[in-house]
């Protein structure tokens, strides 16, 4: 089973590589380079969206979310465009070059964050202070 897992995870590296092919491929049509250029730059992207040390919901993007993606892109591209960034991706894994990594993907799940945290802070913010305040002003001693 072991094997079994390590095999998938090779193909899901290799189709996601294959995947950021198709995003440069000039014949790939402009939905799926739209859909691919996001799922992409998630993919290579260093800081993930769920971190994973939240309790399983923080591999659910590398398990669920990202497979299923690439699948169903991968389904929209045209047959010619695949073959020819297959090939580009076995080519690139052949070479033993290094996993390209997306800053701009890195960036947006930091915009992302900082978006969530602000609508948290608009909502929350004064209940917050307030609660910091009131626990200081009840510190025995001073």
């Amino acid at each position: 089973m072991w094997e079994r897992i390590k095999r998938w995870a090779l193909e899901l590296e290799d189709e996601g590589l294959t995947l950021w092919f198709c995003c440069r491929h000039p014949g790939m049509p402009l939905l799926p380079k739209i859909l691919a250029l996001l799922v992409v730059a998630y993919f290579l992207s260093p800081i993930d969206l769920i971190p994973d040390f939240i309790p399983v919901l923080g591999y659910l993007d590398e398990l669920i979310l990202l497979p299923v993606s690439i699948y169903l892109i991968l389904k929209l591209v045209p047959e010619p465009v695949l073959i020819e960034c297959r090939a580009k991706a076995q080519d690139w894994i052949a070479q033993h070059k290094p996993t390209p990594r997306s800053i701009i993907g890195a960036v947006v799940i930091m915009l992302l964050w900082m978006a969530f945290f602000g609508v948290l802070w608009k909502y929350w913010g004064d209940d917050v202070i307030k609660w910091f305040s009131a626990g200081q002003a009840a510190v025995p001693g001073e």
